[in-house]
């Protein structure tokens, strides 16, 4: 367990309608706090799995689970490495539209009708922001991985690019992932409920909310981006190597990823 002081705490404006966790930096690890059920343990998960793909590792970032200690209070939690640079600035696509535009980007989106116009309004707007002509592969792989880990919360609030010092672009890799694999237990996806018929209600932010649609609409225009190589061992040996998280959360997790590799089994062929 790591003890955080008021020191570590960072606050941030809550864009995330699931992002209101605490968040504390020390020595270039990011430590945060579960706010709504099980957030750390699914980005440990998450980020663990999507290792064992055709991803870089240059593309995600790695999560552990940790028990934090700050103000006499403890909680459950996940830590990562800081993989900004210095210099660097991360700046998501919401505010990087509205300064460039004084516009709302979301808005703008969700003015267009189908869902295909709206990814290519998307990636249109964010090649000629960034000149990252290849962000069509890059948020095919971002909604490879929402779909099959059934990631509710990525809205353009929540999706960022890296401005470097010289005012050019680069590429973010995937994290915050924590509101995957039905982690919010306190008012959307409460334990003892079956688990089938929650993974139905999930809704996407991005382009649609159906997440299997924005999906097949990616792939229709940039092709299948990501091969997974995990297997139900792999799944079953991170979860027993973990230790901060009960049984019964991590055998909901186990059965929620078990079912989602049935359902996309070609991205593991």
């Amino acid at each position: 367990m790591i003890e955080l002081n008021e020191n570590d705490l960072k606050n941030f404006a809550g864009h995330s309608s699931k992002g209101n966790q605490l968040k504390w930096c020390q020595d270039n690890i990011w430590y945060k706090a579960d706010y709504t059920g099980y957030e750390g343990l699914s980005e440990y998960m998450i980020s663990n799995l999507i290792s064992k793909s055709n991803l870089e590792p240059s593309e995600y970032i790695l999560y552990e689970t940790e028990g934090i200690s700050y103000k006499h209070t403890s909680f459950k939690g996940a830590k990562s490495k800081d993989f900004l640079t210095e210099g660097d600035q991360l700046i998501t696509l919401s505010r990087l539209y509205n300064n460039k535009y004084n516009r709302d980007f979301t808005k703008d989106l969700w003015h267009i009708n189908e869902t295909t116009n709206r990814l290519e309004f998307l990636i249109d707007q964010v090649v000629q922001m960034t000149g990252l002509e290849d962000f069509g592969i890059y948020m095919t792989k971002m909604l490879t991985i929402d779909a099959f880990f059934l990631n509710e919360d990525r809205h353009l609030h929540n999706i960022a690019v890296i401005m470097k010092p010289d005012n050019t672009f680069k590429y973010c890799p995937f994290f915050d992932q924590g509101a995957g694999l039905l982690a919010d237990t306190t008012l959307d996806y409460p334990m003892g409920v079956d688990i089938y018929n929650l993974i139905g209600e999930v809704k996407g932010k991005t382009i649609c909310q159906d997440l299997n649609e924005a999906l097949d609409v990616a792939e229709s225009l940039y092709g299948q981006t990501i091969h997974f190589t995990f297997n139900k061992s792999d799944v079953s040996n991170l979860l027993s190597d973990e230790s901060v998280y009960d049984s019964e959360i991590k055998k909901r997790v186990e059965t929620i990823i078990y079912e989602q590799m049935r359902k996309y089994t070609y991205l593991f062929n």
